[in-house]
């Protein structure tokens, strides 16, 4: 698996998609919590808190996360390697895991820099140091789950089809409708008291929680549940692939 791991790692670094994922995703949210007008702009909500970042973050993501993953397997059979690469003497879970924790990798790696905004915010707090510690580490062990949860997604698609592009939308799809699809159906109140348990299906319900600071074993266990779900269908797809 480690051997997966690093070449998919590598590959990353070996071409612009590494640095391009980092650059843009500190950039957008360099820009709207700094620079553009609007809701998102820390210095103009008069609250020193990460509540902005940790808003559009998953918004970015839900873009960013499928163009890294999309290439995964997609690509594997789009240039006839996806033969060697079941015959390499690793179970499919190896594979599978490999990849998943060289794409995961990454967007940790991404969202380290973002450290600094909460450095930033700790300093322009009034009085110095007037931040909420832990509703931020909250938010941001939400966030990991939920980009693992997105790269499972993504992971997943790139076997769907050898097109990058589909699985690119795919991806885009899933993720979209897991984060907000179930809020917003429960948003319109049909199901009167049903409505509730639809909202907690969706991913957006488990991280709110998550970022009120209070660290529920039912949200990550929700996380977990939906990321090996989907890398389990990965591995199944590669299995009906293999024969």
């Amino acid at each position: 698996m480690k051997a997966i791991l690093f070449k998919e790692f590598r590959s990353f670094f070996g071409s612009p998609i590494g640095y391009l994922v980092i650059a843009i995703f500190l950039l957008l949210t360099g820009l709207f919590l700094w620079v553009f007008e609007g809701d998102y702009n820390i210095l103009n909500s008069g609250f020193a808190d990460m509540t902005p970042f940790f808003t559009i973050a998953p918004w970015i993501l839900l873009f960013l996360i499928p163009a890294v993953t999309m290439r995964s397997f997609s690509d594997e059979k789009k240039q006839g390697t996806m033969e060697l690469l079941l015959t390499k003497p690793l179970s499919l879970w190896e594979i599978v895991n490999g990849k998943f924790l060289g794409a995961f990798l990454l967007l940790i790696i991404a969202i380290i820099p973002t450290l600094v905004y909460v450095k930033v915010i700790y300093d322009l707090g009034l009085p110095e140091g007037n931040i909420d510690f832990g509703s931020t580490l909250g938010s941001y062990f939400g966030l990991l789950f939920l980009m693992g949860t997105y790269t499972s997604i993504g992971i997943y698609t790139s076997t769907l089809s050898d097109n990058q592009i589909v699985a690119f939308i795919v991806s885009v799809f899933l993720c979209f409708v897991f984060y907000f699809g179930f809020q917003g159906i429960a948003n319109y109140k049909i199901f009167g008291s049903f409505d509730e348990i639809i909202q907690s299906f969706g991913m957006d319900y488990h991280y709110k929680s998550m970022s009120r600071g209070v660290i529920d074993t039912r949200d990550i266990i929700y996380f977990v549940s939906i990321t090996t779900l989907f890398l389990s269908m990965t591995v199944f797809k590669l299995k009906s692939y293999k024969l």
